[in-house]
């Protein structure tokens, strides 16, 4: 590492911050701050939804993956693809069709405000578990930058310098200055992936993918493995990445909001559906990168290189292979988008602890001004929080990718189970839900923590999804007739559920 790298990376996320707050113009009510008054282009949208869901732990974790077996990973961008379709036709109507400012408000309308809390308490705390392992990941690459200037900091005073930096841009853009600067940090680390390739190729005399298909590594499909305990299995990838998609992209507010923030419906289904195809092409550059990787380290294990884990194997090629200047670009924008990634978490989780929660059961209501700043202090609050969080996966063996997603769909089953339990069984009712709710996300919760290996993370979205949906089922078999005042079809909310953003 040069100088010059180190002062690339400062005067990058400097400009990042700046760049965020100059493009995100005044905040005058919530619902500027939150959804950006739904003047947001489409395309923005899209890179930002792709930029949020990957962001850090697709560009340090993903080469590792490929490096240490094969890119059948692949497979899951697949399912991926298929789910948000799914999300763009089924869910995203209704939203649209309600006015609302956040995914929960759904459920609200549909069940009652017990159900609304209860999902949006979930939404926050696997999104605290789930982006810590985020912020966790864009540490790691800054470490070994700074010790390779003898600049010896701990994983957590690094965590703690990158949330405050994201935490003062949220804090005063709101939604607006999120989304535009994940536009900037998915160009800048996808360009990064570009340049890595180039320049392990040129380095190379021999044909880095004729050794990696000689080794195995360019298995696309699964279809010997055991679909259970695998989580790259052909079906499995397929079934549990639509699953996943289905939930992180049409259950949870990270994803959510963005997608409310667009003009219309239509622009909303058109970046959802398109940031499918550009997360399968980041996916594909960032393995064939750890393809390279392969050949350029000689086939050596990840022991024999020295390294703790594969998370640390693309940042150790960053700083010792690429040119300077070159190799401070590529860390800075792995640093700025895992900050682009936190930066989505405060605004989504303020705007679900404003909506589902402060306003839902204040009694007092808060002209715009005043909500305006209490939704900034929830930003604080959750930057504060997200610190400490992130400082619970230091001691981490696993690839952060896959710790991430296995920690997001212990309640993502759950979740998705609870939104169509509202749309599809017209008799089942708010303790019904519930009940099924609280019962899936306890099943996957005990199952991550104690038999990890019994499944794959795969699964994980679909199990919770079967278990919320027919045990709703048959609670719901107890009633007569539909919900009262709560049938699917009718989404004009009740005065006692109505959003008040």
């Amino acid at each position: 590492m040069h100088t010059i790298d180190l002062a690339v990376i400062v005067v990058y996320l400097l400009a990042s911050a700046w760049l965020g707050l100059w493009l995100s113009g005044k905040q005058r009510t919530v619902r500027d701050y939150f959804i950006g008054n739904r003047q947001l282009p489409w395309w923005a949208v899209c890179l930002s939804v792709v930029a949020t869901e990957t962001s850090a732990l697709t560009v340090i974790s993903t080469p590792g993956i490929a490096f240490l077996d094969n890119v059948t990973f692949l497979q899951v961008a697949i399912g991926y693809f298929i789910g948000r379709i799914v999300v763009a036709f089924v869910l995203l109507p209704r939203y649209y069709r309600g006015d609302m400012t956040t995914a929960y408000a759904y459920l609200g309308v549909r069940f009652g405000r017990g159900m609304q809390g209860t999902a949006s308490v979930t939404f926050l705390f696997t999104r605290l578990l789930a982006d810590g392992v985020r912020l966790f990941a864009a540490a790691i690459p800054m470490k070994i930058v700074l010790d390779a200037f003898e600049l010896e900091l701990s994983y957590f005073t690094i965590v703690a310098l990158l949330g405050v930096a994201t935490i003062l841009y949220t804090l005063v853009g709101g939604i607006k200055a999120v989304v535009w600067v994940d536009v900037l940090q998915m160009g800048v680390y996808m360009l990064g992936g570009v340049i890595a390739l180039v320049v392990i190729v040129q380095s190379l005399d021999v044909n880095f993918w004729s050794v990696a298909q000689e080794a195995g590594k360019t298995q696309f499909l699964d279809f010997t493995s055991d679909p259970v305990s695998s989580p790259y299995a052909t079906v499995t990838a397929l079934v549990g990445g639509a699953l996943l998609s289905m939930a992180s992209h049409g259950a949870d507010q990270l994803i959510v909001q963005r997608l409310l923030g667009c003009k219309s419906l239509r622009d909303a289904q058109l970046a959802l559906i398109m940031s499918g195809v550009v997360v399968f092409l980041q996916f594909a550059l960032f393995l064939t990168v750890g393809l390279a990787l392969y050949s350029y380290y000689e086939q050596q294990t990840i022991d024999q290189l020295g390294l703790a884990n594969s998370d640390e194997l693309f940042p150790t090629f960053v700083v010792d292979g690429m040119p300077v200047g070159i190799a401070g670009l590529v860390l800075a924008g792995i640093m700025a988008a895992a900050m682009s990634t936190l930066s989505s978490s405060l605004s989504a989780l303020s705007s679900s602890t404003m909506s589902d929660l402060y306003q839902r059961f204040s009694r007092r209501p808060l002209d715009e001004a005043r909500a305006l700043r209490v939704s900034r202090l929830f930003v604080l609050g959750w930057g504060l929080v997200f610190i400490g969080a992130a400082a619970l996966f230091t001691g981490t063996d696993n690839p952060v990718v896959e710790l991430g997603l296995s920690v997001a769909s212990l309640t993502y089953g759950g979740l998705l189970g609870a939104f169509f339990l509202g749309m599809w069984v017209p008799k089942a009712r708010q303790l019904d839900a519930t009940i099924a709710f609280a019962v899936a996300v306890a099943t996957m919760s005990s199952l991550f923590l104690f038999a990890p290996e019994l499944v794959g993370f795969t699964w994980y979205t679909a199990i919770g999804l079967t278990l919320t949906l027919g045990l709703g089922y048959l609670l719901s078999r107890r009633h007569r007739g539909d919900a009262s005042g709560t049938a699917e079809t009718d989404l004009s909310p009740r005065p006692d559920a109505e959003e008040r953003i």
